[in-house]
């Protein structure tokens, strides 16, 4: 409280009280005055708080008894306490939660590297079934399917034993013996391996086929063969730009490759992919080598009256073989063979579930070769097909093609099932019955570095051969059995390569 005195005779302020409280700032002051000979006196009170519209209130009061009388409506500016309550309650609950979820975090923390560890595991065992399944590859096995597999087995095991009787056949009859009984044992328990069955009855069907192939007097008919693997490939021994030009990058070329012929014996052909590099419809041959090489006296052949007929090829898949050229056929897992002097098309479709074709199986390695799934070959002991199927996971399949010139007939005699994922090389090609797989070293470099022999069903993974090229893609590799060449299609560049045993 402050006192305050004025001078005799004029109007005085008398007393001035403030009055302070916790909530709000009230002022009540009592004003005495001395006007002409009375004495006034005026109660004001004032609050400090502001109201809803944003001024302070005034209030009058009276002095009863020496003190301040004065009504004040301080609801609307009154210490919410409920609320703040309410507020301080929900701050400890969230401090509370807080504190638990920071200890959440460092327990996180310290099993995140393990977590990260089980997710890099488990990553890398399903990725080979996740690429399968993304690629369409994967098909669920079949004890069914596998006994009927099986039982065919025994019938061609039987059918062969019969005509040959000798130890192998023997050998092969027990080991199917066997794993019939390990089939039966599949269908009441999971003892026994189903992968591993399935890799025996490929090995087995291999076998069988391997057994097909061998004539009584084979030594003397195919004596050429008995040199073993390739063991030296030389440089190129021919470098030419296909008469076509580099633009058409893909496509594939040779000598002709059979090797009781006459008329054709000594003529070389080109066949380049002129639409989108994936089709075409004509090949050209010349008669002679130097014809060839200056790129004079050929003949033009059309065998599609367009890109997209049935009977235009389709991927790098030519071989000229005596009188006839054989290839993939457009859009379909069919083999056609062109006439070169009737100018008519036979076809055969591959054997096998889901043949690739259209793309599904190509060459790769680094870079795809579009529409490469079926490749043509021939080699001393004939005609050949390579190519993948759904069946085989996608892994590489060896047939054997034969023309019938009586019925006028190409059929599929042989069939087998390699291990060899077919998207994992650059190209392939057969030689005395053995199938050669190539991968891609550098831009300048192929390597063959695989081979499958037919005769045994036996493969081999660590050949180190190069090849040398000029540029880096390579659309078609084929081997003539009449020269021992194998000639490259390589990106509009056409090489050729002694090979030596």
């Amino acid at each position: 409280m402050e006192s305050l005195e004025t001078q005799p005779g004029r109007s005085s302020l008398v007393a001035h009280l403030r009055f302070h409280f916790m909530a709000n700032d009230i002022t009540a002051v009592l004003l005495k005055m001395h006007v002409n000979g009375y004495d006034l006196q005026v109660l004001r009170c004032r609050t400090g708080a502001a109201t809803k519209d944003g001024h302070t209130q005034r209030v009058l009061g009276q002095n009863k008894d020496g003190s301040c009388h004065c009504e004040v409506n301080s609801t609307m500016w009154s210490f919410p306490a409920l609320k703040y309550e309410a507020v301080l309650l929900q701050v400890q609950t969230c401090k509370g939660s807080l504190s638990s979820l920071q200890e959440q975090v460092v327990l996180s923390s310290n099993c995140l590297p393990q977590i990260q560890a089980q997710i890099v595991n488990v990553t890398a065992r399903l990725q080979p079934f996740q690429y399968l399944h993304h690629q369409g590859l994967y098909t669920a096995l079949s004890l069914r399917l596998l006994g009927q597999e099986l039982s065919k087995l025994e019938i061609d095991i039987s059918s062969i034993h019969t005509q040959l009787n000798n130890t192998q056949t023997q050998k092969l009859s027990k080991e199917v013996g066997k794993l019939r009984k390990d089939v039966e044992r599949i269908q009441t328990s999971d003892i026994v391996n189903i992968k591993t069955v399935k890799e025996t009855l490929r090995f087995l069907k291999n076998s069988v086929e391997s057994c097909k192939t061998i004539p009584k007097d084979f030594r003397g008919q195919q004596r050429y063969c008995l040199k073993g693997l390739i063991t030296n490939i030389s440089e190129p021994i021919t470098t030419k730009i296909s008469p076509y030009g580099k633009s058409y990058i893909s496509g594939s070329w040779g000598r002709q490759a059979q090797m009781d012929t006459e008329g054709e014996k000594d003529s070389y052909w080109v066949q380049p992919l002129v639409s989108s590099h994936i089709w075409g419809n004509t090949f050209r041959v010349y008669q002679t080598y130097e014809d060839f090489m200056a790129s004079v006296k050929h003949k033009d052949f059309t065998f599609a009256p367009s890109y997209s007929h049935a009977n235009a090829i389709e991927g790098p898949s030519g071989v000229l073989y005596g009188e006839a050229l054989y290839y993939n056929c457009y859009r379909s897992a069919d083999v056609c063979r062109y006439d070169l002097k009737t100018n008519t098309v036979k076809r055969v479709t591959l054997p096998g579930t889901g043949v690739g074709f259209n793309n599904k199986f190509p060459y790769c390695y680094y870079d795809c070769r579009l529409n490469s799934d079926v490749d043509v070959e021939a080699d001393e002991t004939g005609l050949w097909v390579l190519y993948a199927t759904v069946g085989n996971h996608g892994n590489l399949v060896v047939s054997r093609l034969a023309w019938d010139g009586e019925a006028q007939t190409l059929n599929v005699t042989q069939t087998w099932e390699t291990r060899l994922f077919k998207k994992a090389v650059s190209n392939a090609f057969m030689v005395c019955g053995v199938m050669y797989a190539t991968r891609y070293l550098d831009e300048n470099r192929e390597e063959v570095f695989y081979a499958f022999d037919t005769a045994t069903g036996k493969e081999v993974n660590s050949l180190a051969l190069p090849l040398e090229k000029v540029v880096k893609g390579v659309a078609s590799l084929s081997y003539n059995p009449i020269n021992k060449e194998i000639y490259m299609y390589n990106d509009g560049y056409l090489l050729a390569y002694q090979t030596y045993f």
